[in-house]
């Protein structure tokens, strides 16, 4: 493909990502703002249960030391 059919491509590509607008979802934008929704709360309790070392996320890098 010549340089000229290549930077066309681009600017097609480029304005049909500028131009593009998807349908906005208002009821998951307000959930976002306005705290957790259910889901999040369950997946919160499964982060904070996941981690009972808590030494292991101070320093994640301690593994990877160079001294020895």
């Amino acid at each position: 493909m010549g340089r000229g059919r290549q930077k066309a491509k681009q600017t097609k590509v480029a304005r049909d990502l500028k131009y593009y607008s998807p349908e906005t979802n208002y009821k998951a934008l307000e959930q976002e703002l306005t705290g957790h929704s259910r889901t999040d709360v369950a997946t919160d309790s499964r982060h904070s249960a996941s981690r009972s070392d808590d030494s292991e996320d101070r320093d994640p890098y301690t593994g990877w030391s160079d001294e020895r």
